[in-house]
């Protein structure tokens, strides 16, 4: 993120968004990626990086609440939220990323779950990481094999591919901006403004030379009373 990429989106504000967008009653969950997780340490500040993987976790922690997970279904779809991108190769395409991603969770979850402090119930590691593993392939394009994980892995997989899909007012290109409709889950209107915010406030202040830790923490203070 650069200034003037920054300016742009904030200027493009879409017009029907309300002055005040909605808040939420209690801080939704905020878990930021390491940055030795990364496979790529070039990749850290990227569009794609710290700021994006910490900001789906708390889309995905609010999309949990709206589709009633419970506590540990929540954590642990917030947990792949986290790291869904942290094997990307670059910042374009990288097809198989997601699947890069899965496999590295399916070896080092104890290792993720601690440095969050959310123990993962065994039975919810699989589904997260299918879910990263198809968070990158659209519905359409699943192969037979993938079908078959989808159907064992749907609630988590149709939830992260939503929360990333939200954090996409990111990107410098309004036709770019999400898209709810490539999606099969219902997305609340009130969650784009607030996903619109979470976005300008988190780089406005890590560009002000706030640490990511620093930008995320006051980006949740704005989303909640």
């Amino acid at each position: 993120m650069d200034r003037p990429t920054l300016d742009w989106i904030t200027s493009h504000r879409p017009s029907s968004f309300p002055d005040q967008p909605s808040r939420v009653l209690h801080p939704p969950l905020l878990l930021i990626p390491r940055t030795e997780w990364f496979a790529d340490v070039r990749l850290v500040d990227s569009i794609h990086g710290v700021l994006h993987g910490a900001r789906v976790s708390v889309l995905a922690s609010l999309l949990a609440v709206e589709h009633g997970l419970n506590r540990e279904e929540a954590a642990t779809l917030c947990v792949a939220a986290a790291v869904h991108d942290c094997r990307r190769r670059h910042d374009r395409d990288d097809v198989g990323h997601g699947r890069r991603a899965a496999r590295w969770f399916a070896r080092h979850h104890q290792m993720v779950s601690r440095a969050f402090g959310h123990q993962l119930p065994p039975a919810l590691i699989a589904p997260a990481a299918t879910a990263m593993a198809l968070h990158d392939v659209p519905y359409g394009a699943f192969s037979a094999d993938q079908v078959r994980a989808y159907g064992r892995a749907r609630q988590f997989t149709d939830l992260l591919k939503a929360a990333d899909c939200l954090d996409r007012y990111r990107l410098p290109l309004d036709r770019w901006w999400p898209d709810t409709r490539r999606l099969r889950i219902r997305v609340p209107q009130w969650l784009h403004p607030l996903a619109f915010d979470l976005v300008t406030s988190s780089e406005q202040r890590r560009l002000d030379g706030a640490s990511p830790v620093e930008a995320l923490t006051h980006a949740r203070q704005i989303l909640y009373r």
